[in-house]
């Protein structure tokens, strides 16, 4: 155990706080637990060694107790407990150690299940991981209808949840509901229920609302004690139909790579027939296994990026400089145009202006606007006032004079430099100097752009990604004349509107274009040389990004790559080749290789047919991830950005490159990539990896 905690030296020790309490009704006294950390909401309650210990020595003191009716267990303000302390972990050397951690997790745990008298959870706040599986291991639950978030995240970063979740959830509320949380939300983005969710599903066995949600709850809690209340919860079926549950989740898993999801899938086929012991003990070797894996160093690296580099961007100016932006024009009525929009005033909430060339074009930019405004009110995502105050805050018009007491003016016009100047030399003639003017572009210069302005320090990139309202990446570009005003009040902006931002220099195509356009380039070009579409769709498979080159090239467009695709060529002709056949694709007016029923255009498939010099699937994946780490140690030597963390948080946030993965620069020293291309790795030995 010491030496456990010796590599959990850093913990913030979750401390569990004991006070009796005189329950209502006649019930007798509780003994009631608070899990606190002594920090506030911001540093959420976890559990390491440190924390495990306190919560099992608070039980021993309620054990040696005979004067209590029951125990129950609550969290801090706004915070039940968020999971497992991992900031240890990628200390741990042996499998020894590795499996220690999960017992020991189990041996406390368990024991709320385990006591003569019966264990209550008030789940208040957020409960993720260990902290939702310590509540399930108490013989019942209440839950806030104010809790924002529960979930079992583990399978994301490459673990199971390993201190009895994959045994109790499936026995609680079945296997089908339960691979929802343990398999299929990880998976989805790190997908959430809320507390009212987290009830409905049978999770918890109440719900009450946060303003008394403790007193009610204690209340409740006596009325079950006095047998007055009587806790129905639906029979399992351990039978056909729990076999087939994991058989659908089996199907739905075919052919991703990674071993946690798979390994938590296993575990919950087991707890159909294993014992309580049995399905402990299956968990604790499977998280021995995966905490000495490099899936697992590679999530936790991953995670550290999005939830930590993210919210704190290299190179971010202070934000004292930015500007207050109380109102925002939009240049431009299409679809790009539409969403963001949308995202300006449901983040913001100040009036928003979009204009165009036509009345038709602009009344059918703010329509779409209002219409997704009306999707998320029928979803029950906002209010009918919200609604009615958001379409109230997007309007249109012809003339740009609507924005001279706009602060932040974004273009998102046609994809064409002289265009592009056009549009700013307008706007700039009617807003004030200190107006911030932001481009959506996606691969063309900021500096040119800003170039023949009279103020070109206030001209920024801001370049988001499709969907807007998903993708959390915001690519902000720092121009050649760009000053410390603008870019702080870009920062600002783009974290009111809830992106990711990171910083960029204004080279071609930034980080996430330049990186996906250099892999289909060399995709593209194994096509040219005979590769069968088919054999090149399926030679990144391995890897588990979200969608095929080819799948993606439908996504993006066909026209838009080329685009991006010239661009580049412009600007590297030796590494970017201009694609004839993409071309030809353009011209025939193709939307991509795959028709409406996901099946091979024939079209598409006889404009890329021909060449002599077929590569298997082995040859184009190791041809385009040779290609990658070559540019990314271009993009560094030329300071794109800061360093390696901000192109792995770019593909992460941007491109969906998977959390098992780790990020593109740890992956490709993993598997000698970059020492093999550029004679060096991108990170120090053990980062995102096991010790080496």
């Amino acid at each position: 155990m010491s030496d456990i905690k010796d590599l959990f030296k850093d913990e913030v020790v979750t401390k569990a706080l004991v006070r009796d309490v005189t329950l209502p009704h006649g019930a007798g006294t509780m003994a009631l637990i608070t899990l606190d950390n002594g920090h506030d909401h911001t540093k959420p309650n976890t559990f390491g060694p440190g924390g495990l210990s306190a919560l099992s020595e608070a039980l021993d003191a309620i054990a040696a107790r005979d004067d209590l009716a029951a125990v129950g267990i609550t969290g801090k303000p706004f915070i039940f407990a968020v999971g497992a302390d991992l900031k240890g972990v990628p200390l741990i050397t042996t499998r020894e150690q590795a499996k220690a951690i999960a017992e020991l997790g189990h041996a406390v745990f368990r024991r709320l299940g385990e006591l003569p008298i019966p264990s209550f959870a008030f789940v208040n706040g957020a409960a993720l991981g260990g902290g939702l599986e310590v509540a399930l291991h108490c013989t019942y639950r209440t839950i806030s209808a104010g809790v924002p978030a529960v979930a079992l995240p583990e399978c994301l970063l490459g673990l199971v949840p390993g201190w009895g979740g994959t045994y109790l959830l499936p026995n609680l509320i079945g296997p089908e509901k339960a691979l929802r949380l343990i398999v299929e939300n990880p998976l989805a983005n790190n997908k959430t229920i809320n507390g009212r969710q987290a009830f409905e599903l049978g999770i918890a066995d109440a719900l009450f609302e946060p303003a008394d949600f403790l007193e009610e709850s204690l209340s409740w809690a006596a009325r079950v004690i006095k047998g007055e209340v009587q806790v129905q919860r639906p029979e399992i079926d351990r039978g056909r139909a729990w076999e087939e549950a994991v058989e659908r989740a089996r199907a739905a898993l075919a052919g991703k790579p990674q071993a946690a999801p798979h390994r938590a899938l296993e575990l919950v086929a087991a707890a159909r027939t294993a014992s309580r012991d049995e399905g402990f003990a299956a968990e604790d070797e499977a998280l021995a296994d995966l905490i000495m894996s490099d899936e697992l160093r590679a999530g936790l690296y991953a995670f550290e990026l999005t939830q930590k580099r993210a919210k704190r961007p290299a190179g971010a100016p202070d934000k004292s400089l930015a500007r207050p932006v109380t109102k925002v024009g939009v240049v431009g009525a299409g679809l790009m145009a539409g969403q963001l929009a949308l995202l300006f005033a449901r983040r913001l909430q100040v009036p928003v202006v979009m204009t165009d060339l036509d009345q038709e074009r602009l009344d059918k930019g703010v329509a779409y606007a209002h219409g997704e405004i009306d999707k998320l009110l029928a979803k029950g995502r906002i209010s009918a006032d919200e609604a009615s105050r958001f379409k109230g805050l997007i309007t249109g018009s012809l003339d740009k004079a609507a924005f001279a007491d706009a602060d932040f003016v974004i273009e998102a016009v046609f994809e064409e430099m002289a265009v592009k100047q056009k549009v700013f030399a307008e706007v700039e003639a009617v807003v004030s100097a200190e107006c911030v003017l932001a481009t959506n572009t996606s691969s063309l210069s900021v500096t040119e752009m800003a170039s023949g302005l009279q103020h070109p320090e206030r001209v920024v990139g801001f370049h988001f990604f499709n969907p807007v309202a998903v993708l959390p990446l915001l690519e902000v570009v720092r121009g050649g004349a760009t000053d410390e005003a603008t870019l702080a009040t870009a920062f600002a902006v783009g974290k009111q509107l809830k992106k990711s931002c990171v910083l960029v220099k204004d080279a071609p195509a930034f980080v996430v274009n330049r990186l996906l356009v250099r892999l289909l380039a060399e995709i593209m070009a194994a096509v040219d040389e005979g590769t069968p579409i088919e054999v090149a769709e399926r030679a990144t498979a391995p890897l588990g990004l979200p969608m095929t080159p080819f799948t993606l090239l439908g996504l993006v467009g066909p026209a838009i790559a080329l685009h991006v695709n010239e661009t580049l060529h412009a600007a590297f002709p030796d590494r970017f080749p201009l694609s004839g056949k993409l071309a030809k694709l353009v011209a025939a007016g193709k939307k991509g290789v795959y028709l409406p029923d996901l099946t091979l255009d024939p079209e598409a498939v006889e404009i890329f047919s021909g060449g002599t010099s077929p590569s298997t699937e082995e040859q184009v994946r190791e041809r385009a991830l040779r290609a990658l780490a070559q540019e990314i140690r271009i993009m560094l030597d030329e300071g794109v950005v800061a360093e390696p963390a901000d192109i792995d948080l770019c593909m992460i946030l941007g491109a969906g490159w998977p959390f098992h993965l780790g990020g593109i620069t740890p992956y490709l020293d993993r598997i000698g990539v970059s020492q093999q291309v550029t004679g060096r790795r991108f990170l120090p030995p053990g980062v995102a990896s096991l010790p080496a």
